[in-house]
């Protein structure tokens, strides 16, 4: 009799709260399922809890578990390669520095091309591969331009170096914020990885030839990594070269001119990659001079036929 009231009382139970039977195993399945995954946490080694990602597939969100390896290796790279900078450079080892910010770059490039092409983009590997950049391309190269040539400077030494490192960050947090929204052929701003190359290549090329920084050299680093600070926060326009397609093919000349300038790159490495990033530094500004003086030599001849009428 008394199993009878409870049952009749638990059936009660269940139509106050309006939840059908199927309801009730969902919640009975979930509490497993959370329960099943505390289990798993408390036979951890680690006090680390496994990475969750909501994703949308097919139309409706699920979760993912983990990370993918083989992009996030890459950006781990790249962090390595950074860090390895600053301690070259801040031990004034400047060759090693120059060529460890090449390969940070190159890792860079690397990463979101192969997520792409593997389709293992994720949420995860954005933010990583942004604060990546940040060390690789905004503090390495403040720190290795501040050991080479900005100590004497005192103040305005130190200035320069948080000048760059401020704008670099802004403007992965800009790229951030306006990624999916803008052209996809263009970068708004010099990226971070040339600004990088186009600051600490010069120290790189200076101790090919053992040249050391002296007051006018200081003073003209100063203003380059100012300038090169600036144009990454700059709306100018700069071809991203996301456009180009590896997997399918491309003309015979295509192919040799690619030939001919890894050979080039290979007899003087340290003047050519650098001369290649002043080149596309210089672009943005050049383009938008080009684009201003084309919109107006468009504009003026109608303005002079509507003068004519007007007459």
């Amino acid at each position: 009799m008394a199993k009878d009231t409870q049952d009749a009382t638990d059936q009660a139970g269940e139509m106050a709260d309006g939840r059908e039977p199927e309801a009730l195993l969902d919640d009975v399945s979930q509490q497993q399922a959370e329960g099943e995954d505390e289990d798993q946490d408390s036979d951890s080694l680690l006090p680390i809890d496994e990475h969750e990602e909501v994703v949308s597939e097919g139309g409706r969100e699920i979760r993912r578990r983990g990370i993918y390896l083989l992009p996030n290796l890459l950006t781990l790279g790249a962090l390595f390669a950074g860090f390895y900078a600053v301690i070259a450079g801040m031990s004034g080892n400047f060759n090693e520095a120059g060529w460890a910010i090449l390969v940070a770059g190159v890792c860079d490039g690397l990463d979101g091309r192969i997520a792409r092409m593997t389709n293992s983009q994720s949420a995860f590997g954005a933010q990583f591969d942004s604060l990546s950049d940040m060390v690789s391309f905004g503090v390495a190269p403040a720190l290795i331009m501040f050991s080479w040539a900005f100590e004497p400077l005192g103040q305005v030494g130190w200035a320069a170096s948080f000048i760059y490192m401020s704008c670099a960050a802004l403007r992965l947090a800009r790229f951030n914020v306006q990624l999916g929204t803008v052209d996809k052929r263009f970068f708004v701003g010099l990226s971070s990885p040339v600004a990088a190359g186009l600051v600490t290549f010069g120290p790189w090329v200076a101790a090919k030839y053992d040249v050391a920084a002296s007051p006018t050299i200081s003073y003209l680093a100063v203003l380059l990594t100012i300038f090169a600070g600036l144009l990454m926060i700059s709306n100018y326009r700069y071809f991203s070269f996301k456009v180009l397609q590896f997997k399918g093919t491309v003309p015979y000349m295509v192919f040799l001119l690619a030939v001919v300038l890894l050979a080039v790159i290979a007899q003087n490495p340290h003047e050519v990659l650098w001369a290649m990033c002043i080149i596309y530094a210089v672009s943005g500004p050049i383009g938008w001079v080009y684009r201003r003086l084309k919109r107006n030599a468009e504009t003026r001849p109608a303005a002079v036929s509507v003068d004519k009428v007007q007459k």
